[in-house]
């Protein structure tokens, strides 16, 4: 182990979501004296999904990048827990970072806990209680498998605390949870040590750093000619929506039957954009007036969120960032791990339905809610500072 003065950590990430995250955690680390690694897997490796993130968001150059690719589950979350033990072995660091719930977190999280490495996992505590969700299967291996878990709200402490973590900390002090709240029993498989800590989300760090930069910078509304709040703007990506042509197909269906009333834009994932085209549903877009257009930069992003009507989504990141712009959020899916949203009357569960999502579409209306359960912009510094003067 390296002295606190010398802290050593080593990051893992490879999905465009966890480039947005750690860029606030970067930041923090100017103000720490800390040593680092960053490990690119390469799950997500285009330009649009990957180094135009590095790029826009001032990102380190990765140390290591693993070049994994596509592939199935297992094959990719193998390869990654393959590699990433060699770089662990090498590095010996003290902390090993990993980010929300992809098969980077999960291979990064297994090659850690099997040289018994400490695991601090950001964004932990989600719960969609939806095992068919490969996220799902990453996210609840990955807290069990940690040591300090940064729930990005209450709710996932929460939820932590049900599963068996009693260690819950508080601006730097252990305290219980809220009254009323039950621990569920301790199982061989909840690390009697570990800390549980809401210490806010970096997604809203990140939004907050960057919307003013998107404000100046973002040419994408003229590039589309497009004019605030007059298009939806709609991203589909999760693997149950883009898995064969049943609930996809609604979907194209719902975004056809919108465009008629306003312009929708649609920023295409690579997977969804190959089963438009091997199924024969990207036709139908063809005859309508939805702008497909591919993935766009984290700013461009912003900006398309702030001057929708409404947000069509199945992703995770966006439902947030619809929050943060107090847009309208309507999720393709029937559950959400980001329950805040649903509770404050900023989102809506419209599953795949083509009615369901049209009607909810057309009959939404702008949020006023000033709550903000996120925290206060101040997460990554909250991180860094518990592995500096906590946990050591």
């Amino acid at each position: 182990m390296n002295t606190p003065s010398t802290l050593k950590m080593v990051t893992i990430v490879g999905a465009r979501p966890q480039f947005i995250k750690m860029a606030p955690i970067m930041l923090a680390l100017r103000y720490y004296e800390a040593e680092h690694r960053l490990v690119h897997t390469g799950q997500h490796y285009d330009y649009e999904m990957s180094k135009l993130f590095f790029d826009e968001l001032g990102l380190p150059v990765p140390d290591y990048h693993l070049e994994v690719g596509s592939g199935s589950h297992g094959e990719q979350t193998g390869e990654i827990l393959k590699l990433t033990e060699t770089i662990l072995m090498q590095e010996k660091p003290d902390w090993v970072l990993v980010y929300g719930d992809t098969n980077s977190t999960l291979g990064g999280a297994l090659a850690a806990a099997k040289l018994h490495l400490p695991i601090v996992h950001i964004e932990a505590g989600l719960r969609s209680f939806n095992r068919l969700m490969p996220e799902e299967i990453n996210r609840v291996v990955t807290d069990h498998l940690s040591t300090l878990l940064c729930c990005p709200t209450q709710q996932g402490v929460i939820n932590l605390k049900a599963e068996g973590f009693a260690n819950i900390i508080h601006d730097g002090r252990l305290v219980p949870l809220p009254e009323g709240v039950t621990p569920g029993p301790i199982t061989a498989s909840t690390p009697s040590g570990a800390i549980v800590a809401n210490t806010g989300d970096v997604m809203y760090d990140a939004y907050l750093i960057c919307q003013d930069i998107a404000g100046r910078e973002s040419t994408i509304l003229s590039k589309l000619k497009l004019s605030p709040q007059q298009y939806f703007l709609a991203t589909v990506h999760r693997e149950e929506n883009t898995n064969g042509i049943g609930k996809l197909a609604g979907i194209v269906q719902a975004f056809c039957r919108l465009s008629k009333y306003l312009p929708l834009v649609w920023p295409l994932h690579p997977r969804t954009r190959k089963v438009l085209e091997s199924t024969g549903l990207g036709q139908k877009l063809h005859h309508a007036p939805v702008q497909l257009v591919p993935p766009v930069g984290y700013f461009d992003m912003i900006a398309l969120g702030k001057g929708a009507a409404a947000i069509l989504t199945d992703s995770g990141g966006l439902q947030k960032e619809a929050f943060f712009a107090r847009v309208p959020c309507l999720t393709l899916r029937s559950e959400t791990e980001w329950v805040e949203t649903i509770v404050t009357g900023c989102n809506v569960l419209v599953g795949t339905d083509p009615e369901t999502i049209v009607t909810s579409a057309l009959n939404t209306r702008i949020i006023q809610e000033s709550v903000e359960p996120y925290g206060r912009g101040d997460s990554a510094h909250r991180i860094i500072g518990l592995l500096k003067t906590n946990l050591n």
